[in-house]
């Protein structure tokens, strides 16, 4: 029942193997269904374009058990085939534990892994790089090995002949080529419309896998699960029973090259709660469309296209506007466009809406799970509840000051793992500013309650008040 991509490191090929499954399996006519373990935005984006159906997300630390079992089994149930991308090394997870791990998803799942491993320069030593992963936890199955960046015919006998001795499948191997070779930057792989024509390397990874894959083994390791329930409304159903009469409240989202950092549930959950979603772009410099009630800034590259962006002057007047009457929710790359300014790649900074009191600047990766707290009521969370995000930047904010309509107040309180507890975001019946990432769907709260805002500032602006 579908199996997990995993890897010792980052970096091994775990994306090139997975896009070459999909590939393969779309030539055959077969429809497959891709999972990305961890928070990752970029490669998703790439395993949706080469699926043609939307990747979805298994994050045990951000969504918890019951949303990764509704997501696998009620998205995965509707293809032929699933295959799950894991996240950094097998183990790696929250510190030094395998908490959140690709390895915590498999066992979760109760999913068999394949191991890709950088084979460059190696020869009798794979036998201890295998045979490591495969017992630091025995509650792991490891159903085989593919070979990555094998330099020849002789290498690749060599290896097989290793894995033959420690009765380990080889299922494949991959040859050393820089065309395979996927670009990246500071947060990853690029994003996948930044690529060019997609199909001509569709139809290369679908060669690779015919010439270079075992898959004969593989047909039986990406069979779909059972179908299961639709995710979205179940974990809405409560609130949909309760009131299943609801009038279409329209939602603007920002998407375009500088914006589009977000889970595809986040829509899921507006437009089955009847939030329907307007794409805007704050690049066409336009206002968000006059309909919409509420506005979502996602997360994305913005310092990539800083000067711009500083150059759309109604879309950054609508902001300033937006605020006083309507909603608006923001969250990483989202929140820079409401600074003072923002620097480009070479540091130089541009001029952005001035809503927060911050300029934004390149600074030290920031990455890691939140723990998310908070003593006042705020759009999304109310005094003593608690919520869990994802923070993941290279940017920092500095000039942090001044009276911010005088009102705005810290969001919440944020901690992780070798992180100090500190105040983080602003909090404005209207704003939720943060760096940290919401997953929708891991509460379903969260949709509720922003809709609960929309409905209290349309009445507002209704009564004139």
């Amino acid at each position: 029942m579908a199996c997990v991509i995993a890897a010792p490191a980052s970096g091994s090929g775990k994306t090139l193997l997975t896009l070459c499954l999909i590939a393969w399996a779309r030539r055959q006519g077969r429809s497959i269904q891709p999972f990305k373990v961890g928070p990752d935005y970029l490669d998703p984006q790439l395993l949706s374009l080469s699926a043609g159906r939307v990747c979805r997300n298994l994050d045990l630390s951000l969504c918890g058990q019951e949303w990764v079992d509704l997501s696998f089994r009620g998205f995965g149930g509707l293809c032929d085939m699933a295959v799950v991308e894991g996240v950094m090394g097998l183990y790696d997870g929250i510190g030094a534990s395998s908490e959140g791990s690709t390895a915590a998803v498999a066992r979760h799942l109760n999913l068999p892994v394949v191991l890709v491993v950088d084979a460059g320069r190696q020869a009798r030593s794979l036998a201890a790089v295998v045979l490591g992963f495969q017992n630091l936890e025995p509650h792991v199955h490891l159903a085989g090995v593919v070979l990555n960046r094998v330099s020849s015919q002789r290498h690749r006998e060599l290896l097989q002949s290793v894995l033959d001795e420690i009765n380990v499948p080889c299922l494949g191997s991959l040859p050393k080529d820089v065309s395979l070779c996927l670009p990246s930057r500071h947060l990853g792989l690029a994003p996948a419309h930044e690529l060019g024509p997609i199909q001509d390397r569709i139809s290369r990874w679908a060669a690779l896998a015919s010439s270079h894959l075992d898959l004969q083994r593989f047909g039986p390791l990406l069979k779909a699960p059972a179908a299961g329930a639709n995710p979205i409304r179940t974990i809405l159903a409560p609130v949909l029973d309760q009131q299943p009469v609801r009038t279409p409240i329209p939602v603007a989202v920002a998407q375009d090259e500088a914006f589009h950092f977000r889970y595809p549930e986040m829509q899921e959950c507006l437009e089955t709660m009847a939030m329907p979603v307007i794409p805007w772009s704050p690049l066409a410099d336009e206002p968000p469309p006059p309909q919409a009630q509420g506005l979502v800034l996602p997360g994305g590259f913005p310092e990539l296209h800083a000067e711009a962006l500083s150059q759309c002057g109604r879309s950054l007047s609508a902001l300033q506007q937006w605020i006083a009457q309507k909603p608006l929710y923001a969250e990483c790359g989202g929140m820079l466009l409401l600074g003072e300014s923002l620097s480009d790649g070479e540091g130089k900074h541009h001029p952005m809406a001035g809503l927060l009191p911050f300029r934004a600047e390149r600074g030290a990766l920031q990455v890691g799970y939140r723990s998310l707290s908070t003593t006042h009521n705020g759009m999304l969370l109310r005094a003593g509840e608690s919520m869990r995000g994802h923070e993941f930047h290279r940017w920092q904010l500095s000039k942090e000051s001044g009276d911010f309509l005088e009102k705005a107040r810290p969001l919440w309180q944020v901690e992780g793992w070798k992180i100090s507890r500190r105040h983080e975001g602003w909090s404005l019946p209207t704003l939720h500013a943060s760096w940290v990432h919401l997953h929708w769907a891991g509460s379903s709260t969260i949709s509720c309650r922003w809709r609960a805002a929309l409905e209290t500032a349309a009445t507002r602006n209704a009564d004139g008040s």
